[in-house]
C-alpha cells in the first residue's frame, strides 16, 4: 500500500500502483472526468501513471495553470495528429503552449482557409474517437528510427540527448567536489549515454515526441478553434526555413469558446494600432522598424504620462538625471551585460572600437553614483532616468507599440543599506499599487522569478536578494506565485501583471534587487561604524515601457481616454455660423487655463459634427446655440451619447480643471 497526502493535509492509503484516476473516482466519478493530470511530490505527471511510492498529491482540472497548460499542449497533438491524416507529408516540428493558446509550428506549403477548416473537422472525429494517450519511453536509437523521416525531430532528439550529457556532466562534477567514492559509481551509470530515455506519446496511430504529461483521452478536448496561421522560420532564425505556424485555443465546454472568441472579437476593435489610427496618434515607417513616430496627439499622452510619473518621483524622493546612448564596450563588459545580454544590443564602431546604443541605464547610474564619495545618511539614494533605450528585437516579434526596438521607460536606481532594503521593496509596492489601482484602476497579480541557470553574482548574495523580496510580500501580505529560474541574469525580480478591461495580463512594472554591478563597479559607502560597504542596487520599472504601457491604455480604454490624458478634452460645435464668434472666445478662456479644447466650424450638420466627434473618440463635445449665448450656459454631450443641458460655464470648466488635476478616471456631467 501507498500512503497519499491529499492538499488539505488528510491522508489515505491506496493499492500501490494506482493512478491519480484511481484515486479520483474514488472521491467521485464525476471529478475523475475533469481531472486532466496530476502534481505528485511537486512534479506535474500524466494522471494514467501508476503511483508506486507513498506521497503529495494534488488533482489537476482545467482550471488550475499546471492543468490549463497540459490541456493546451495536449490539444497540440490533436491537431498534429489531423494534420497528419490529411497531409501526410507535412512534418512537424515544435508545438508549445503559449499565453492565448498553443501553437504548432509545421513544414507544408501554406495553409488555405478551407485546409483550416479540413482540420478542424478532422479534430473533431479524432475527439469522438476518443484515443486513450499512452506515455511512450525510448532510447536514443528507438527515437531516432521511429522519426527518421523527419530531420526537426531528428535534431531535437540528438539536441536532447547532448543537453542529458551536459546535465550528467554537471551532477558529476558536483558529486566530484562532494565525495569521489560516489563520483566513480556515477560514472559507471553513466557511461551508455545510448540507453538513458526519451518520451513520446501516442494516440490512436499518432506518435509524437513530447517529455509530457497529457490528458487521459482526447475525448476530453470539447471545444477548440484554429484561430490564425502565421509564418515562422525553424528555431527563430531567418537562415533556417521558413514554417506554417497554426495557433489555437481550446476548452472543456463550448461556452467558454464562445466566450473567448467574442472577447477577441472586442480585442480587435479595441486594437490600438487601429485606434491610434483613427485619434492620429501614431506610425510606423520601415525607415526604422520598431521605432514609434509620435504624432501632435500621441505625444500629448506620451507626455502626460511623463508628467505624472515626474510628480511621483518628486513626492517619493527621486532625482532625475539625463545620459549618454552610447557606450564603448568596456563598460558593458564590466557590467556583465556583454556576456550575457550581445545579442540584444544595437552594435556600432566608434572612434575605431566596439560600442553600443544602451539597452537599459543600469551601469550608467553605477557610474553617476562613484563620481563623489558617499555616506550612509546620502542612503537611499534614488535616480530616475527617460533616456531613450534600444533593444533589437527580432523584427518578426515586433508588433505596434507593445513590441519596440526604441523605448522609454520610468526606469529608476535605488542604491541603499541592506538595512534599508526590505522598506524600499515594500514603498515600490506601495507606489505601485497607488499607480494601478487609485489612477489607472487595474487590478494585477504578482510573480517573484528566482535565479536562472546562467546568472552572476554568488548564491549568498542571490538567498539575500530573494529574501529580501519575499519578505517584503509577506510583510504586505500579497499573494504572489514563483517563477523558479526566471529571474534577470543579475538578480532576482517581482514582476506585476496588470490586467484589463478584456482580463488580458499585461506584465509591467518590475523590482529588481542587484548585489552584482554595486559589485562590478566596486560602488561603496561609509557606514556608521567607519567601514566601506557594498550599497544594494534595486531596479523599478512601475509603467515599464512608456510605448508599451500607452498600447495597454489605449486598448484598456479603448481610445476612450480620462480627461487628463485626451489629446482632445472638449470639441465646440456651433449650431450656425453667427456662433462662430462666441465659441471664438470661449475657447481662447478654456486654452488660458490649459484645456485642450478645438472648435468644429464646418458647415455639416450636428449630428455630422457629433459623430465626427464620436470617431475621433473626443470626450466632451459642447453645442453652442443662441440659447446658450444669451444664458451663459452649455450644452454638453459625452462619448457614450449622454446630454445635459443649462451646465453653467465657469463652473463646467473647474469641474474639468478638478478633474484633470486629480487625474480621475471618469468625469460626471
Amino acid at each position: 500500500m501507498i500512503e497519499i497526502t491529499f492538499p488539505d493535509g488528510k491522508k489515505k492509503s491506496y493499492k500501490k500502483g494506482s493512478t491519480a484516476l484511481d484515486i479520483a473516482k474514488t472521491i467521485s466519478e464525476g471529478l475523475a472526468r475533469e481531472v486532466v493530470a496530476a502534481k505528485f511530490n511537486d512534479e506535474i505527471i500524466d494522471a494514467f501513471i501508476p503511483l508506486n511510492e507513498s506521497g503529495r498529491l494534488k488533482l489537476l482540472k482545467f482550471e488550475d495553470p499546471e492543468g490549463l497548460e497540459v490541456y493546451r499542449h495536449s490539444s497540440t497533438h490533436l491537431m498534429a495528429q489531423a494534420v497528419k491524416r490529411l497531409f501526410p507529408y507535412a512534418k512537424l516540428t515544435i508545438g508549445p503552449v503559449v499565453e492565448e493558446g498553443f501553437y504548432y509550428d509545421i513544414d507544408h506549403e501554406s495553409f488555405s482557409p478551407e485546409d483550416i477548416e479540413k482540420i478542424e473537422a478532422e479534430m473533431k472525429k479524432i475527439v469522438q474517437e476518443n484515443h486513450k494517450c499512452e506515455r511512450l519511453e525510448l532510447s536514443k536509437n528507438e527515437a531516432l528510427k521511429m522519426f527518421k523521416d523527419n530531420e526537426y525531430k531528428i535534431e531535437l532528439i540528438n539536441e536532447m540527448h547532448t543537453s542529458k550529457e551536459t546535465s550528467s556532466e554537471k551532477a558529476k562534477e558536483n558529486k566530484r567536489k562532494e565525495n569521489k567514492t560516489k563520483e566513480n559509481k556515477t560514472n559507471d551509470k553513466t557511461k551508455d549515454r545510448t540507453k538513458e530515455k526519451i518520451t513520446a506519446y501516442k494516440q490512436g496511430e499518432f506518435i509524437d515526441l513530447c517529455r509530457g504529461p497529457h490528458i487521459p483521452r482526447t475525448g476530453m478536448i470539447k471545444a477548440f478553434k484554429i484561430t490564425k496561421i502565421a509564418g515562422a522560420y525553424w528555431k527563430g532564425d531567418s537562415n533556417n526555413k521558413q514554417l506554417q505556424r497554426l495557433y489555437g485555443i481550446s476548452f472543456p465546454d463550448k461556452k467558454q469558446l464562445d466566450d473567448y472568441l467574442n472577447k477577441i472579437e472586442e480585442a480587435k476593435k479595441r486594437d490600438h494600432r487601429a485606434i491610434g489610427k483613427k485619434m492620429d496618434l501614431f506610425s510606423f515607417n520601415e525607415i526604422s522598424p520598431g521605432s514609434p513616430f509620435f504624432h501632435p496627439n500621441g505625444t500629448i499622452i506620451f507626455n502626460e504620462l511623463m508628467q505624472f510619473i515626474r510628480e511621483e518621483y518628486r513626492k517619493r524622493g527621486y532625482k532625475e538625471v539625463i545620459t549618454p546612448l552610447i557606450y564603448s564596450k568596456n563598460l558593458w563588459q564590466q557590467s556583465g551585460h556583454w556576456d550575457h545580454y550581445k545579442e540584444n544590443m544595437f552594435l556600432l564602431n566608434v572612434d575605431g572600437k566596439e560600442a553600443s546604443f544602451k539597452p537599459m541605464n543600469c551601469p550608467s547610474h553605477c557610474l553617476i553614483y562613484k563620481t563623489s564619495s558617499k555616506s550612509y545618511r546620502d542612503l537611499p539614494l534614488r535616480l530616475a532616468d527617460f533616456a531613450p533605450l534600444h533593444r533589437n528585437e527580432l523584427k518578426g516579434v515586433l508588433g505596434g507599440l507593445t513590441r519596440v526596438r526604441k523605448f522609454q521607460q520610468d526606469d529608476s536606481h535605488t542604491f541603499c543599506t541592506l538595512d534599508q532594503l526590505e522598506n524600499e521593496i515594500t514603498t515600490l509596492l506601495d507606489y505601485a499599487d497607488d499607480v494601478y489601482r487609485k489612477i489607472f484602476d487595474f487590478d494585477y497579480f504578482l510573480e517573484l522569478s528566482t535565479r536562472p541557470e546562467k546568472s552572476l553574482g554568488t548564491g549568498e548574495q542571490w538567498d539575500k536578494a530573494e529574501s529580501a523580496l519575499k519578505n517584503a510580500l509577506n510583510k504586505k501580505k500579497l499573494a504572489y506565485a514563483i517563477k523558479e529560474g526566471e529571474g534577470a541574469f543579475y538578480g532576482p525580480k517581482i514582476d506585476m501583471h496588470i490586467k484589463d478591461a478584456l482580463d488580458r495580463s499585461w506584465q509591467c512594472a518590475t523590482i529588481q534587487v542587484d548585489f552584482n554591478l554595486p559589485e562590478r563597479f566596486d560602488l561603496e559607502y561609509d557606514d556608521k561604524d567607519g567601514k566601506k560597504k557594498r550599497p544594494v542596487m534595486v531596479h523599478k520599472a512601475i509603467l515599464g515601457s512608456i510605448e508599451r504601457f500607452m498600447g495597454v491604455l489605449i486598448e484598456h480604454y479603448a481610445g476612450k481616454f480620462p480627461l487628463w490624458l485626451c489629446p482632445e478634452q472638449i470639441r465646440l460645435l456651433p449650431i450656425a455660423d453667427r456662433h462662430n464668434e462666441y465659441c471664438d472666445k470661449l475657447l481662447e478662456k478654456m486654452k488660458a487655463v490649459g484645456i485642450r479644447a478645438a472648435c468644429d466650424y464646418a458647415t455639416e450638420t450636428m449630428n455630422k459634427k457629433v459623430r465626427d466627434a464620436q470617431t475621433q473618440y473626443v470626450p466632451l463635445m459642447l453645442t453652442i446655440g443662441d440659447k446658450e449665448i444669451e444664458k451663459d450656459t452649455l450644452a454638453v454631450r459625452t462619448l457614450d451619447g449622454k446630454v445635459k443641458f443649462g451646465i453653467k460655464t465657469d463652473e463646467f470648466i473647474q469641474n474639468i480643471l478638478k478633474n484633470v488635476t486629480e487625474r480621475k478616471s471618469k468625469f460626471d456631467i
